[in-house]
C-alpha cells in the first residue's frame, strides 16, 4: 500500500496542492500576526477563521486532479485492473486528503514559534479546533474532486474555488452569530472578542459530524459510476445534519460556551505585593510585576495593596469582583505576543484607581483621574499609546494645580479623590477646590 501511496503522489497533484496552501496559510497567519499573538488557542482559532482561504484552495486542487485524470483517461486505464472500483479509488482518497492535512499542520507550525515563549496556557479545546479544521481540510478536497469528476472542465477548479471563497467569507456577515451557524461552517464563530474565548466541545463535535457527513458524501459521489446514482450522496448528508442538529449547544449555552473560565483564572505572584493575570496571559507576568509594583509603591496612603488584571469581557458579559484593596490593570498583547504599550501600564493602572467602577454611571471623572495618576507619577499628564501621546489640556491644567500645591495638600487631595471614586462621589471639584 505504502508503494501505491508513493506512485499516487508523485503522479499525482497533491504534492503542489500542500505547497500552495501551506505557504498560503503561512503568509495569512504571519500577516495577521497581531490577531493570535495572545495565545494558543487565539492561533488554532485564527486559522480556523482563515478556512475561508485554505478550504477553497483544497476544493481547487482535489478539482484540479480530477481534470487531470479525464484528460489522460486514467478512469480507462484502471478500469482494465481486475479490482473493485472503490478499492481503485482509495489511493488517490488517501494521497489528497494526507496532503491537505500535511499542509494545515505545517501552516501551524510556522506560526508557532512566534508565540512559542510567551503563550503557556494550552486548553485541551484547542486539540478540538484543529482536530476539526483537519476534518474540513479533507472534505474540502475531496468535494473538490467529487464536483471536478461530475464536471471535469479546465474552468471548474478555478471556479469551484471563487465559489468556496466568497460563501466562506461572506457567510458569517449573511448568517446569525449562534450554535446552528457555527455548527454547519468550521470558520465560524471563530472570531474572538478577549483573550479568554474558546470553542465550546459541543459545537466541536458538531463541526466535525457536520464535515464527516459532508467528507462521507463527497467519497459517494466521486466513486459511483453511474450518475443516475449520485443522490445516494444525500442519504449521509441527511444523517449528518440530524445529528448535527441534536448535539449542538443553542442559544446562552453557546454564548456561555465561547467563553473560557479558566483562561480568565488569575496566577499570582508568590510574593508580596501580590501581582496577578490571566492564565491566558500567565507568560506576561514577568514582565508586568516590576511596573505593576512600582504602581502600588506610589499608592501607598490608599488601601490599595495588590494588583489584579481586568478580565472584563463584553461577550458574554463578565467582570471581576470589585475589591477595595485591589487595582485593575488592563493588559494588551502585541503581535510579538509581549506586553504591549508597556509604557502605559502604570498611567492606566493608576487613573482606574482614581476613577469610579462601572456601576457608578456618569459619576466618573476620568480628567480629575488622569491630573491625581500622573501627579503621583511626577510627569505631565497625556492621553493615547506609546509613540503617539497627545496632551489633555483640561488634566494638564489640575496636574499643574496640584504641583503648586505643599505636596502634604495635594496628597490630602489624590487620596480624597481615591476614596470618593470608590463612593461614587462626584470628584470633578477635589483637586481644584480652595485648601483644606
Amino acid at each position: 500500500m505504502n508503494r501505491i501511496l508513493g506512485i499516487e503522489l508523485r503522479r499525482s497533484a497533491a504534492l503542489g496542492a500542500a505547497l500552495l496552501i501551506a505557504v498560503a496559510g503561512t503568509i495569512v497567519l504571519h500577516a495577521t500576526a497581531g490577531r493570535w499573538s495572545t495565545g494558543w488557542m487565539a492561533l488554532v482559532m485564527t486559522q480556523r477563521e482563515y478556512l475561508a482561504v485554505l478550504s477553497p484552495l483544497a476544493m481547487a486542487a482535489g478539482a484540479w486532479q480530477s481534470y487531470r485524470e479525464h484528460r489522460a483517461n486514467v478512469a480507462e486505464l484502471l478500469a482494465a485492473v481486475p479490482r473493485p472500483r472503490p478499492q481503485r479509488m482509495v489511493p488517490i482518497l488517501a494521497t489528497t486528503a494526507l496532503a491537505v492535512l500535511v499542509a494545515y499542520l505545517v501552516t501551524l507550525l510556522a506560526a508557532a514559534p512566534r508565540i512559542a515563549d510567551t503563550a503557556r496556557y494550552l486548553p485541551p479545546a484547542a486539540f478540538a479546533v484543529v482536530a476539526v479544521g483537519l476534518v474540513a481540510m479533507i472534505a474540502s478536497v475531496w468535494l473538490g474532486l467529487a464536483v471536478g469528476r461530475l464536471v471535469p472542465a479546465l474552468a471548474t477548479a478555478p471556479a469551484l474555488a471563487a465559489i468556496g471563497f466568497a460563501l466562506l467569507l461572506l457567510a458569517p456577515h449573511a448568517l446569525p452569530d449562534g450554535g446552528f451557524t457555527a455548527a454547519f461552517s468550521p470558520a465560524m464563530g471563530m472570531s474572538m472578542f478577549s483573550d479568554y474565548d474558546t470553542v465550546d466541545g459541543g459545537v466541536s463535535a458538531a463541526q466535525a459530524l457536520w464535515m464527516a457527513a459532508v467528507a462521507v458524501a463527497c467519497v459517494v459521489l466521486f466513486a459511483v459510476q453511474n450518475s443516475k446514482f449520485a443522490f445516494a450522496a444525500l442519504l449521509p448528508l441527511a444523517i449528518g445534519a440530524t445529528v448535527t442538529a441534536l448535539v449542538v449547544p443553542t442559544g446562552d449555552a453557546y454564548l456561555q460556551g465561547t467563553l473560557d473560565p479558566v483562561a480568565q483564572e488569575l496566577v499570582c505572584t508568590d510574593d508580596a505585593p501580590r501581582v496577578c493575570v490571566s492564565r491566558a496571559h500567565e507568560g506576561l507576568l514577568p514582565e508586568v510585576t516590576p511596573k505593576a509594583r512600582h504602581a502600588l509603591e506610589l499608592l501607598t496612603k490608599t488601601s490599595i495593596v495588590e494588583a489584579h488584571e481586568d478580565t472584563s469581557t463584553f461577550s458574554p458579559p463578565t467582570s471581576p469582583r470589585s475589591r477595595a484593596d485591589t487595582a485593575l490593570m488592563s493588559i494588551t498583547v502585541d503581535k510579538h505576543g509581549r506586553l504591549a504599550h508597556p509604557g502605559r501600564l502604570e498611567p492606566t493602572m493608576l487613573t482606574g484607581v482614581f476613577t469610579s467602577p462601572l456601576s457608578c454611571g456618569d459619576n466618573r471623572n476620568f480628567t480629575v483621574a488622569t491630573a491625581a495618576a500622573y501627579w503621583l507619577l511626577d510627569r505631565e499628564p497625556t492621553a493615547g499609546p506609546d509613540g503617539l501621546e497627545f496632551h489633555d489640556p483640561d488634566a494638564v491644567k489640575l496636574w499643574k494645580g496640584l504641583r503648586a500645591l505643599p505636596r502634604a495638600e495635594a496628597e490630602a487631595r489624590v487620596v480624597a479623590v481615591h476614596q470618593a471614586a470608590q463612593k461614587c462621589q462626584d470628584t470633578t471639584d477635589l483637586l481644584s477646590g480652595g485648601a483644606r
